[in-house]
């Protein structure tokens, strides 16, 4: 899971969702990834979590130095949202497979169950779309180019959301995944064939080659578009994790006074709202 000073509101609210809905705490692990390794954030996950199991690694900016393209978002161009790209080289070689998480989610069931799915052979798990529109993640530019498009031939590709995803790191390491990411990111530099961020080169890269987890596993898209952030309502079904993907964030609509509803379902994780919000409720 990423931490930085902008996020760190909501890393706390996704840490205190996993443990106060998994069935054994104590066995969780978190492995927080960063830019800068701020006392004032160690200091602070230290004292609102003093038995918290956890080791935060440094991510240098260097590594995606030359490689991001500008996106539809500022926030989607930040090296640190290319980390997870490169969990195999920055996680020790003992630790085998890792659920990644973004840092504006909840999840509301034993974080075990997600922990357990059959990777079978594949190398990552995550809820699938198949519904949505996959075209138009790559730009007119990628379909146009009978080679490029030719790189889902022989797969049905559909789009996952990158927030959650189940990683086998050692089958990543083995097959070279960040490598072949990272082609795909230079080839972007250069074309043009996709708008956000770190999402499309691994769909690229693994869309229609992944196993699929139960939907209830990323209520994605709570933030709204990545233009406006306008609210939407949650998707039928069950619910194991809420994710406010997209522009919107819980804290920063509840800070100003504009929160839509979907934002009280986060509001109880937070642990850091100001003593003026607490006075008004």
């Amino acid at each position: 899971m990423p931490v930085d000073a902008n996020y760190i509101r909501g890393t706390m609210a996704a840490v205190l969702s996993i443990l106060q809905h998994s069935t054994c705490p104590e066995n969780t692990s978190f492995h927080f990834l960063s830019i800068y390794l701020e006392p004032e954030i160690i200091s602070l996950i230290n004292s609102t979590f003093p038995y918290l199991s956890y080791k935060i690694y440094h991510f240098h900016p260097n590594r995606v130095r030359g490689k991001i393209s500008k996106s539809i978002r500022q926030a989607l161009d930040q090296p640190l949202n290319y980390a997870r790209i490169y969990l195999s080289d920055i996680l020790p070689k003992d630790v085998h497979r890792v659920i990644y998480l973004d840092s504006d989610i909840i999840v509301v069931d034993d974080i075990a169950k997600l922990w357990g799915v059959d990777l079978g052979d594949k190398v990552l798990a995550a809820p699938e779309y198949c519904h949505a529109n996959f075209t138009n993640y790559f730009t007119d530019t990628f379909w146009s180019d009978v080679n490029l498009a030719k790189t889902f031939e022989g797969r049905r590709p559909c789009y996952f959301n990158t927030g959650v995803m189940v990683m086998d790191l050692d089958e990543w390491r083995k097959g070279g995944y960040a490598q072949k990411i990272e082609e795909w990111m230079l080839i972007q530099k250069k074309r043009r064939i996709y708008q956000l961020g770190s999402l499309p080169p691994i769909l690229l890269v693994f869309a229609g080659n992944i196993k699929a987890v139960d939907h209830r596993w990323n209520q994605h898209g709570l933030g709204g578009d990545n233009l406006e952030g306008k609210c939407r309502g949650l998707h039928p079904g069950p619910i194991s994790l809420l994710h406010w993907s997209g522009k919107g964030k819980p804290w920063l609509r509840l800070d100003a006074r504009k929160p839509c509803t979907i934002d009280y379902l986060w509001a109880p994780y937070d642990l850091y709202r100001s003593s003026r919000i607490a006075l008004e409720e």
